[in-house]
């Protein structure tokens, strides 16, 4: 029997079912994690998510493998050169955007012992289970919460985090479990722990 899944993954496309039954949702506790989804999230903006896991692979290339320490260190020429590279998203807002946000999570990371410290404060250390649920409703393109983050990283000096960039964002690092509830990935992830 094969098992139900949320709509948006329900595809023919093997890498937004296994993106679906695999990472989407699952609380991420690991920086490098983290970075890598803000990069991915901020990527996908006006683009869809199959074009952004297909380039999974050459963000970590080209980023290595999102370390932030080497991301900040990255030389302006090799920025430059990345715009030619047709394994991400060739534009150089977004690219610049990768490498002053590394600086930016580095900050963070300082301030408050790590990223994770301080992203999931904003749930106060506990995924959100999707209300909207209840009401037979889709999932919302933003929240005050991720109004509130966007809004404060902003003033961090990060870029491409805007608050339905930072609603996909919080998805996808479980912060807020927006599976259906008919999926058979609601109650895994409902049962799952914060940390």
């Amino acid at each position: 029997m094969k098992k139900k899944i949320c709509a948006w993954a329900a595809h023919t496309y093997p890498e937004y079912i296994n993106y679906h039954n695999e990472e989407w949702g699952v609380p991420v506790h690991e920086d490098r994690i983290h970075f890598e989804f803000l990069t991915l999230e901020g990527a996908q903006a006006g683009l869809s998510w199959r074009t952004i896991l297909n380039k999974r692979g050459g963000y970590r290339d080209a980023f290595a493998d999102f370390d932030v320490r080497l991301i900040s260190n990255f030389t302006s020429s090799y920025l430059e050169s990345l715009i030619k590279n047709p394994n991400i998203v060739r534009n150089r807002l977004k690219i610049i955007s990768v490498y002053e946000n590394a600086k930016a999570f580095i900050q963070i990371q300082q301030e408050f012992g790590s990223f994770d410290t301080y992203v999931w404060s904003f749930v106060n250390n506990q995924p959100i289970q999707g209300a909207w649920h209840a009401k037979k409703e889709t999932p919302p393109s933003q929240t005050n919460i991720s109004l509130q983050l966007s809004n404060d990283l902003k003033k961090r000096g990060f870029k491409f985090v805007g608050s339905t960039i930072m609603y996909s964002y919080m998805q996808a690092i479980g912060m807020v479990n927006d599976h259906s509830p008919e999926c058979y990935r609601y109650l895994q992830i409902k049962s799952l722990k914060a940390s």
